[in-house]
């Protein structure tokens, strides 16, 4: 869940500026004025962008035996999967941009977990842990049936929580590494207080889908405006009785779950076997069981600078770049093996 969030007011659109004329003497060095461009509208700028752009496909996954339908997008052919979870509010489409790099070298899959984006539920509103880690299992399943390929689990904040939790089942057998990204229990337990106040003070209402991207960003919630151009759109809903687009998640009335997304979470992240990555924007965010597993070596952590809290859309090169590293530093390929092409870990034997 995005705890970055702020009020603001509507925002006005923004008027193409017309060069201003100028008068000056013929003879003046500053006779020939150059021509300024006009600047882009509110409505160019913050523009949708498709998901086609980055990712390869996207399909509905049918669950057997339930009406539930999860919506799936894919991007790459070679490699392990990384298979990326987004945080509460978010969807698939999170990972967008970064997914177009990283799917160089491996395969990725971002699902829009229950009651976001364009899955569809019997319970859209049941967000347990136990729920959700059930339909990740349930779409590993349809997608791979008994015999998955290597698999990393990469998870955003609320998706962070959903991916150590399958981790710590230890049932995915092919399970080669687990990325928590921006989520450390001690700080998100105490937040949580705090929670219910901060999506009331965000904006609830957008005249137009271009109006909630714009106030994404201006809002801080997301930095890097391609990346918001494209991950937006899916988290909302067009409201006809309200006539404008309001958010498709009602995070606010799932609080009964919030506390088991991050409880126990550090020890759960801690015991998981297999190599493990925390990404965060800010080392305030480590708590004392993490400082004390990283000061032992049980996980490999790095602070990415001059980021939010959804760093995977604010710098997606370099979010990117560390999954990849990752990949290579732990010698995971499609099978378990080392890939081809990527560059062997330093501490490795000639």
């Amino acid at each position: 869940m995005d705890s970055s969030f702020s009020h603001m007011a509507s925002l006005p659109e923004n008027a193409t500026e017309e060069p201003s004329q100028q008068q000056t003497q013929p003879d003046s060095a500053f006779a020939s004025v150059p021509h300024r461009p006009p600047t882009k509208s509110s409505s160019e700028k913050y523009a949708p962008l498709d998901w086609s752009q980055y990712f390869d496909k996207e399909e509905d996954v049918a669950i057997p035996e339930s009406n539930d339908v999860f919506h799936v997008y894919t991007a790459g052919t070679e490699g392990p999967v990384v298979f990326c979870l987004h945080g509460g509010g978010y969807s698939g489409l999170s990972f967008a941009v970064s997914a177009s790099k990283i799917k160089e070298k491996a395969r990725v899959v971002a699902m829009d977990l229950r009651g976001h984006g364009k899955s569809s539920t019997e319970n859209d509103l049941d967000l347990s842990v136990e729920t959700m880690c059930n339909d990740v299992f349930a779409v590993i399943k349809e997608l791979y049936g008994n015999s998955p390929p290597a698999m990393i689990l990469v998870g955003h904040s609320m998706g962070g929580s959903i991916a150590v939790h399958v981790a710590a089942r230890r049932t995915l057998s092919t399970l080669a590494g687990l990325v928590v990204v921006d989520v450390v229990e001690g700080t998100a337990m105490a937040s949580l207080m705090h929670m219910q106040k901060i999506l009331s003070n965000r904006m609830q209402h957008f005249s137009s889908i271009e109006k909630a991207i714009e106030w994404s960003v201006r809002a801080g919630s997301l930095r890097n405006i391609d990346s918001a151009r494209v991950s937006i759109p899916p988290t909302l809903k067009y409201d006809e009785s309200k006539k404008c687009y309001l958010y498709r998640t009602e995070l606010e009335k799932t609080e009964q779950y919030w506390k088991g997304w991050y409880e126990g979470l550090s020890d759960k992240f801690l015991s998981s076997p297999v190599p493990k990555l925390l990404l965060l924007a800010g080392t305030d965010r480590l708590d004392r069981s993490l400082t004390i597993g990283q000061m032992q070596g049980k996980f490999q952590m790095v602070v990415v600078r001059h980021t939010g809290h959804a760093i995977q859309e604010d710098v997606p090169d370099e979010f990117a770049t560390l999954i990849v590293n990752f990949i290579s530093r732990n010698r995971i390929g499609p099978n378990g093996v080392e890939i081809p092409g990527l560059r062997k870990p330093a501490f490795s034997k000639p």
